[in-house]
């Protein structure tokens, strides 16, 4: 009998185990969690700390280490090529990852090779009255060179919100960009980079349209994108009510879609590993934007690719780690489309009427393609849940498959109205999540 392949997985979560056990194959992988994800993103991280906690965990196995892998943004997506270096497993370079994460040193490299971003530059946070950068207009978005999510990045329209934005950026940007200093002493940077640093604020223009997500992957130096998703908003705020798979949009459009990132991710220097795009696209001009590049696919589109081509994205990553062409057929799924909702609360309060684990079970069971993953805990008050943007709460992440757009919308409504979550509201702003 042929020995199962040791995969170490940084941040290995509960939501994601059974779908990395759905990937085809799966019977001949063991997978291991090398650190858990409250220690990867709660609270002021240590890069040599958690490295540390690795190398005792991976010193101390019995057996083979085939693969070290991870589907989050920093520090787990910097951790994996450093661990992967001393343990002689394939993974993209450091560098590759860190001109991704860093969101001016990508705009730097992008430049170089494509002309689909907006107008940036850096905000001096250090100054007694800091500045938006020369060129860069209103409405434009500031943010961290690295953050979670959508943490502390804010949409301003003029100087009063940009002063506002600056001051929480100022407050919080240590909290990850020091650890990412650490990172960035590991490099040996080009001149355009020398002095900036991990704790650098950048301002960029703001982009209109449809936001669109690319997945893809580079083996053996080629690019290669293997999904298209839509990426859709509630209306009047900048924050997802889905992400829906595969694309709607023109096939021109997908074509350029294709072209720009295979282009950049070249320009990037990745190899043996996958990575996700997020652009914007203007209907009325034809163009395109892009918005950020993430050194990883997405874990929270891997219930889509299985609904729709019959294998979770997490396929692609596991391949190339063990140097297997992670080429898929698509379209062999169980539905035509599928979509990841995000049941959301646009004001603080608490949530009550959390279903138990048995309840939400039996809610997947009545509603076919449907599968639920409530964030809050009973009676949490939502401003204290972890990784939320600026702007709403996430209350719970809703995976739906169905044959056409309506039906993902039926199954989504009635995914809310079972679960019958309330909320005790502390401030004003809550909203009606249903679809219509």
């Amino acid at each position: 009998m042929q020995q199962r392949k040791n995969l170490f997985v940084v941040g290995l979560d509960d939501a994601n185990l059974p779908t990395l056990e759905a990937v085809p194959d799966a019977d001949s992988y063991r997978f291991h969690r090398l650190l858990g994800l409250e220690e990867l993103q709660e609270g002021e991280v240590s890069v040599p700390a958690l490295m540390d906690r690795a190398r005792a965990v991976l010193d101390a196995h019995d057996g083979s280490i085939d693969a070290i892998v991870g589907y989050w943004d920093f520090p787990v997506s910097t951790l994996v090529p450093m661990l992967g270096e001393e343990y002689g497993v394939r993974t993209t370079s450091l560098e590759s990852v860190v001109k991704c994460e860093h969101k001016y040193w990508s705009r730097l490299e992008q430049r170089k090779v494509i002309d689909e971003y907006p107008r940036f530059g850096r905000v001096d946070l250090d100054a007694d009255d800091p500045k938006p950068p020369e060129g860069v207009a209103f409405p434009m978005w500031l943010k961290p060179a690295l953050a979670y999510s959508s943490e502390l990045a804010f949409g301003v329209s003029d100087m009063k919100e940009f002063r506002a934005a600056v001051e929480q950026i100022k407050a919080g940007i240590g909290r990850v960009g020091r650890p990412f200093d650490s990172v960035l002493e590991l490099l040996e940077l080009p001149p355009e980079m020398e002095g900036v640093g991990g704790q650098v604020c950048l301002a960029e223009e703001a982009m209109t349209g449809i936001q669109v997500a690319v997945e893809g992957y580079v083996h053996q130096g080629r690019a290669t994108v293997y999904g298209v998703l839509d990426s859709i908003n509630y209306p009047g705020s900048p924050c997802f009510l889905r992400h829906q798979y595969p694309s709607s949009l023109p096939a021109p459009v997908i074509r350029k879609l294709h072209d720009v990132s295979e282009r950049t991710m070249r320009q990037i220097g990745m190899e043996s590993a996958t990575f996700s795009i997020e652009y914007f696209y203007d209907p009325g001009t034809q163009d395109i934007r892009l918005l950020e590049i993430n050194p990883r696919h997405s874990q929270s589109h891997a219930e889509l690719f299985d609904y729709v081509d019959g294998a979770p994205n997490h396929h692609r990553m596991i391949s190339l780690a063990l140097g297997r062409d992670p080429e898929l057929t698509g379209g062999k799924g169980r539905y035509a489309v599928a979509a990841k909702w995000y049941y959301r609360w646009f004001g603080d309060g608490k949530v009550h009427g959390v279903p138990t684990p048995e309840r939400i079970a039996a809610i997947e069971r009545e509603i076919p393609g449907v599968r639920i993953d409530v964030v809050p805990e009973e009676g949490q008050k939502l401003s204290t849940v972890s990784q939320q943007d600026s702007y709403s709460y996430e209350v719970a992440h809703i995976f739906t498959g169905g044959d056409d757009e309506d039906d993902l919308r039926r199954k989504f409504d009635r995914s809310v109205a079972a679960l019958g979550l309330t909320f005790d509201e502390t401030e004003p702003g809550g909203h009606d999540t249903t679809t219509r």
